[in-house]
C-alpha cells in the first residue's frame, strides 16, 4: 500500500493524507466536465475512532479515480497514521484538523463526505467555510454524540466516573480494545451542538442513514433534517441498513450520490 503524505499544521500535528490530484493525475481517464464548469473535489471525513483505510474511503478514491476528480482522505490527530494520541484529542482538535485540509490541500470548491462523526465535522467545516463547501454527503450523521448519544444515555454512576476520574472506558463494537470516553471529549462537544437550533446552510445535502443502525438511530437524520434550513436536502434510509454502510449495495449508492451531487456543484461553479 502506498504510504501517506504528511501535512504539518500549524497546531504542530503530522496529519497523514493520500490525495487523487484529479485531473493532474495521469493515471486517471480524462473524461469531460458534464453540464460545463469544474467538477468540485471531494474530501472524506471519518467516524469516532475509525481511519482513512475503511471501506468507503477506498471505494470513494477508486470513484474519484474513474471520474479524473480530486479526493482527499486523510486521518484525523490520534487516528491512524497521523501523530497524536486519541484521548488527548477532542472535536475542537478534529475540526481544526478538517479546517487544516481544507484551507491548506484542496482549492475551488469541495463536497465533503462525513461518515458518522464525520458528518458533525461536515456540518461544522461547512457552517466555517460557507465560500469553500459546495455540498455535504452526510452518512449515518452523528452530530451532537458526545451529548445526545453518550451523555444523555449514560447511567449515574458513568457520569460520575467521567467527571470526577476523567474518563470512563466504554466497550466498543469494533475494536478489542475500550473507548476511552474523557470529561474533556464531553466538555469540549457542548462546545459545537447543533441540533439545538437551526443549521444555517443553504447548500445541497444529502442524508443517507440504515434502518437497523445500532449506533446512531435513523431518526437522529429526522432531527437533523428539520434543523437543516437549506431546501434541497434528500434523506435516503436504507432498509436493513446498518452503522457502516459498507455492503456493495450501500458502496455502489453512495458513488451514485456522490456521481449526482458532482454534477449539480458543478452547475454551479
Amino acid at each position: 500500500m502506498t504510504p501517506p503524505s504528511i501535512a504539518h499544521s500549524p497546531h504542530g500535528v503530522q496529519i497523514a493524507y493520500h490525495k487523487i490530484a484529479g485531473n493532474e493525475n495521469t493515471a486517471a481517464p480524462k473524461q469531460p466536465a458534464q453540464n460545463g464548469g469544474t467538477a468540485p473535489g471531494l474530501i472524506f471525513l471519518g467516524g469516532f475512532r475509525s481511519d482513512m483505510t475503511g471501506t468507503k474511503a477506498l471505494a470513494l478514491e477508486a470513484h474519484s479515480i474513474a471520474q479524473a476528480q480530486t479526493f482527499i482522505r486523510f486521518d484525523y490527530r490520534g487516528h491512524g497514521q497521523s501523530s497524536g494520541q486519541f484521548h488527548m484529542s477532542t472535536l475542537s482538535d478534529w475540526l481544526a484538523d478538517s479546517l487544516f485540509v481544507i484551507d491548506e490541500l484542496s482549492t475551488g470548491p469541495q463536497i465533503l463526505i462525513g461518515s458518522s462523526m464525520g458528518g458533525w465535522l461536515a456540518l461544522l467545516a461547512a457552517l466555517a467555510r460557507p465560500q469553500r463547501i459546495c455540498g455535504l454527503i452526510l452518512l449515518a450523521p452523528a452530530p451532537d454524540f458526545t451529548e445526545k448519544l453518550m451523555w444523555d444515555h449514560f447511567s449515574e454512576e458513568t457520569r460520575r466516573q467521567i467527571m470526577e476520574q476523567g474518563h470512563y472506558a466504554q466497550p466498543s463494537a469494533y475494536d478489542p480494545e475500550p473507548t476511552l470516553i474523557t470529561r474533556n471529549l464531553i466538555e469540549d462537544g457542548r462546545k459545537h451542538l447543533l441540533l439545538d437550533k437551526p443549521i444555517d446552510l443553504a447548500i445541497p445535502i444529502r442524508l443517507i442513514h440504515g434502518d437497523r443502525d445500532p449506533d446512531v438511530p435513523w431518526q437522529h437524520s429526522i432531527t437533523l433534517m428539520d434543523r437543516l434550513t437549506s431546501d434541497d436536502v434528500v434523506l435516503h434510509l436504507i432498509k436493513n441498513g446498518d452503522h457502516r454502510l459498507s455492503s456493495p449495495a450501500d458502496i455502489a449508492r453512495l458513488k451514485a450520490i456522490t456521481a449526482d451531487l458532482s454534477a449539480q456543484c458543478r452547475q454551479q461553479v
